[in-house]
C-alpha cells in the first residue's frame, strides 16, 4: 500500500454501468493454477453487493474483501469497509450472501498500525485485528491479512519485545479460532511522515526468520507482495523457496523505478521519489517467473491484484479497467492447472 491524504470519492451505481463494457473478460481462461483476485480497496464507495458482483462479471475467482472500522482513512486505501466485523449479527445470511456470488473470498483485510507509537491508537488496532479474526471464523474464512506495525522512530531490535508481546496473543487467538494471519511485507514507508523506519516491521527475510523463529505458529506467516521487494533492491523471487510453509497470500502489484531519479537522491530518500506502482504488467515484475516460482513452491492459494495504479483512478471506468487489465496479463502469466 502506498500512501495518500485523500481518497477518490467514487458513486457505487457507476460500477456496473462500467461493467457493461467489459463482459468480454468470460472469454479469459479460467484455467489457471491460483485463484485469483483483487483486493476491495479499490472499489471504496461500493457495497458488498457490487463488490462480489463486479468479480464475478470481471472473470475473477475469488477477492480480498476490506474490514476497516467504518469512519474516516487517513492514508489512501484505507477505511475501506466491505464487511463491518461489529455488524455481522446473522453469520449464516452473510455466508450465503457470498456463496450466492459465485466467487470466494481469499481473506479479510484490515491494515494499521498495531505497533503505533500512541498507545490509543495501537490497542484500538489490536482490538479491531482481534475482531476481524472472530470475524473470519464465524464466516468460515480462513485468511486474515494485516501488517505487523512499527514504531518509526525506532529501531527493528527496539520494536521487538513490544512486537512480540502484541502479536503474540493475536497469533494464539487465530490459532484458537482456525485462522491464519498473512503479513503484508510493505514497509509503510512513503513520505515524511513515516519516517525513518517506516510502519511495518516485516519488510524482509532476515526480519522473517526473526519474526517466525520467535513466533513458530504456523498460523502466522505472509500475505507475499513481490513489488515491495523490487523496490527495495531485492530478489522478489529468492525469498519463495525458504518460506513457501509461510505463504498464505499473495498480492500481485507491478513497480516501475526511475533509475535516473533513484541515482539522483539515494535509496535513503523517501521511496515515492523514485518509485511508482503500477498494474501487473506495466512494471518490472516478469510474472511469468514469479507465478512459475510460486508454483514450484507447493503454494496454489490466492494471487490478488492490488490496484494502486494512479492512471487508472481517475473514473469508476477506468478502475473497472485497470481489474480487467490486471487479470488478463495476470491469466496468461499464470501456470495451468493439471
Amino acid at each position: 500500500m502506498d500512501h495518500d491524504e485523500a481518497r477518490h470519492p467514487l458513486g457505487p451505481l457507476a460500477y456496473l454501468t462500467a461493467l457493461a463494457t467489459v463482459k468480454q473478460s468470460h472469454l479469459l481462461d479460467m484455467n489457471s493454477l491460483f485463484p485469483l483476485g483483487f483486493v476491495s480497496a479499490i472499489l471504496p464507495e461500493a457495497t458488498l453487493e457490487t463488490v462480489l458482483r463486479t468479480a464475478a462479471e470481471l472473470g475473477y475467482d475469488c477477492v480480498e474483501l476490506m474490514c476497516w472500522p467504518p469512519g474516516d482513512a487517513d492514508r489512501r486505501y484505507a477505511g475501506v469497509t466491505h464487511i463491518d466485523v461489529d455488524a455481522i449479527d446473522t453469520p449464516s445470511d452473510l455466508q450465503r450472501q457470498l456463496s450466492d456470488s459465485g466467487v470466494t473470498v481469499s481473506g479479510l483485510g484490515f491494515y494499521p498500525n498495531p505497533l503505533s507509537p500512541d498507545p490509543a491508537a495501537a490497542s484500538v488496532s489490536v482490538e479491531h485485528i482481534r475482531r476481524v479474526i472472530t470475524g473470519c471464523a464465524s464466516l468460515g474464512i480462513g485468511v486474515m491479512n494485516s501488517f505487523i506495525g512499527r514504531d518509526p522512530t525506532r529501531s527493528i531490535d527496539n520494536n521487538w519485545s513490544r512486537c512480540l508481546d502484541t502479536w503474540g496473543p493475536l497469533v494464539e487467538w487465530a490459532e484458537s479460532h482456525g485462522v491464519r494471519i498473512g503479513i503484508e511485507n510493505c514497509p509503510m514507508l512513503f513520505t515524511t511522515d513515516e519516517w525513518p523506519g517506516g510502519h511495518n516491521l516485516a519488510v524482509s527475510p532476515a526480519v522473517w526468520r526473526r519474526l517466525f523463529t520467535d513466533l513458530p505458529s504456523a498460523t502466522l506467516g505472509l500475505n507475499y507482495d513481490p513489488s515491495h521487494m523490487v523496490w527495495q533492491q531485492m530478489d522478489p523471487l529468492g525469498p519463495l523457496a525458504e518460506f513457501a510453509e509461510r505463504l498464505i497470500h499473495v498480492h500481485a502489484k507491478d513497480v516501475v523505478i526511475d533509475r535516473d531519479r533513484l541515482d539522483d537522491v539515494g535509496i535513503l530518500a523517501t521511496p515515492l521519489e523514485y518509485h511508482t506502482p503500477v498494474l501487473p504488467g506495466r512494471g518490472s515484475i516478469d510474472w511469468t517467473a514469479f507465478l512459475a516460482a510460486l508454483a514450484d513452491t507447493g503454494y496454489r492459494g490466492a494471487v490478488c491484484v492490488e490496484v494502486e495504479d494512479r492512471e487508472f483512478e481517475a473514473s469508476d471506468e477506468r478502475r473497472i479497467e485497470a481489474l480487467r487489465l490486471s487479470l488478463k496479463h495476470l491469466r496468461n502469466a499464470s501456470p495451468a492447472a493439471a
